[in-house]
């Protein structure tokens, strides 16, 4: 049985070195100059055929779908033990073969998938694509999913088209999920990246899907809306998109509307593209504790526009129980204006009641040491009793004699800080 265990514990690296290792000892323990040898020790080589079924089935798991159908040749009882494997993964960066016509590489892709489908006798409940915008595949990737509706067992499906490309990747077409999609009611883990969603008027929600990852997606703010207020028990959801005008949303989402759906969410990601600024002019919002279970917020924002600092303070303001926050600055400010950033005192004074009992972590990526980047982190460090954790990356344009002024400021103790035990890590 410790054979077992040690098994169900190796990553797929050891899992393939095992299986080198298992294929080299048959080839040579059949030879004719050991046959004498195999007539000994017959139950040695016997081994690999008494391990337990959910052993084999964790073992094929773990190995690239290549090299599970691989295994059948070990011996007669693993002939056809991968037609049971609940994990189905492709890739077609794997894909074996040497032609460079797109068209052959799509056939041969194509042609895998099914053959795997078309042989498999168990629960499939894992299903993952990985394809490249180029590999036109839409037909044939509705079949796939009208199979995996037939069986409704699915819990987790992840199509991902991707490309090094990052203009033919924003702009190139989408593929358009079709409406038996929305029937898979038993999901709990979905990723869609380069996809366009359009709700069915018979889509009655996702009601136990718990982590939803949304990637460069085409969907309106009503339908984004109708899709999580039908996804209740939904504890990571994840919204990501370039920040500049490359993602068609129809129109964007308020954070307050969206908000609303989230009653339950643990992390949460979302892009700037996505959502629109909380206010209109200089006027402010003070929103509710709307997102009281909220433990991981990471936001993508440029603080030398006002409304979108507003908009991230706003957002940590309805969400007491934070523990972890990520704010990824804008890299390139040239393409966001000049700065139009109000002097923050006013902000210090609004967010008084702010408090982050439960904060434990800060970070902050493509730091430029701008006034409101700096004044951000001070309120944070303020409101924050439990801070273990401050970690600054800075931007490249952050010379050392600005790191160094920076750095004497935050260790000085020159404004209010509630944990003064906090491990500031500054870096490039």
């Amino acid at each position: 049985m410790y054979g077992y265990w040690l098994i169900l514990r190796m990553n797929v690296t050891q899992i393939s070195f095992l299986f080198f290792l298992l294929k080299f000892y048959f080839s040579i323990v059949w030879r004719s100059d050991f046959k004498e040898m195999v007539e000994v020790q017959p139950q040695s080589l016997d081994r690999i055929n008494t391990l337990p079924q959910d052993t084999i089935e964790k073992i094929l798991t773990l190995l690239p779908i290549q090299d599970a159908l691989r295994t059948s040749v070990l011996s007669k009882k693993w002939r056809h033990c991968w037609k049971g494997m609940p994990k189905l993964v492709f890739d077609d960066k794997y894909l074996n073969t040497s032609s460079s016509s797109k068209e052959i590489r799509k056939y041969k892709f194509v042609n895998a998938i099914f053959h795997v489908l078309m042989l498999h006798n168990g629960p499939v409940l894992e299903f993952s694509i990985s394809i490249n915008i180029d590999t036109e595949i839409d037909d044939e990737i509705d079949q796939i999913i009208l199979h995996l509706s037939k069986s409704k067992n699915i819990k987790k499906f992840i199509c991902k088209f991707r490309s090094n490309e990052l203009f033919k990747f924003y702009f190139s077409k989408r593929y358009k999920l079709p409406s038996v999609f929305f029937t898979l009611h038993g999901l709990e883990h979905l990723h869609l990246t380069h996809c366009v969603i359009e709700l069915p008027l018979t889509f009655d929600g996702f009601i136990t899907l718990r982590i939803l990852e949304l990637c460069n997606v085409n969907i309106t703010a009503k339908m984004l809306q109708q899709l999580l207020t039908n996804c209740p028990l939904l504890e990571k959801f994840i919204l990501i998109g370039h920040q500049k005008g490359f993602i068609t949303l129809g129109n964007k989402c308020r954070f307050l509307e969206l908000s609303k759906c989230l009653p339950s969410v643990q992390v949460l990601k979302i892009s700037k593209s996505y959502i629109k600024q909380f206010t209109e002019g200089s006027s402010m919002q003070k929103p509710p504790a709307l997102l009281v279970h909220l433990r991981i917020l990471y936001l993508d924002v440029c603080f030398l526009k006002q409304y979108e600092l507003s908009d991230a303070l706003s957002v940590i303001n309805s969400s007491p129980n934070l523990e972890k926050i990520k704010i990824e600055l804008c890299w390139n400010h040239k393409l966001c204006g000049e700065e139009t950033c109000k002097d923050l005192v006013d902000l210090q004074d609004y967010y008084l009641g702010m408090k982050l009992d439960r904060l434990e972590e800060l970070e902050i990526t493509s730091f430029h040491n701008y006034a409101p980047e700096m004044e951000f982190v001070k309120l944070i460090m303020a409101k924050s009793p439990m801070l273990k954790k401050a970690r600054i990356e800075l931007h490249s344009d952050v010379s050392v004699d600005e790191e160094n002024t920076m750095l004497r400021d935050l260790l000085r103790l020159t404004f209010p800080r509630v944990s003064p035990a906090v491990d500031i890590i500054v870096e490039r």
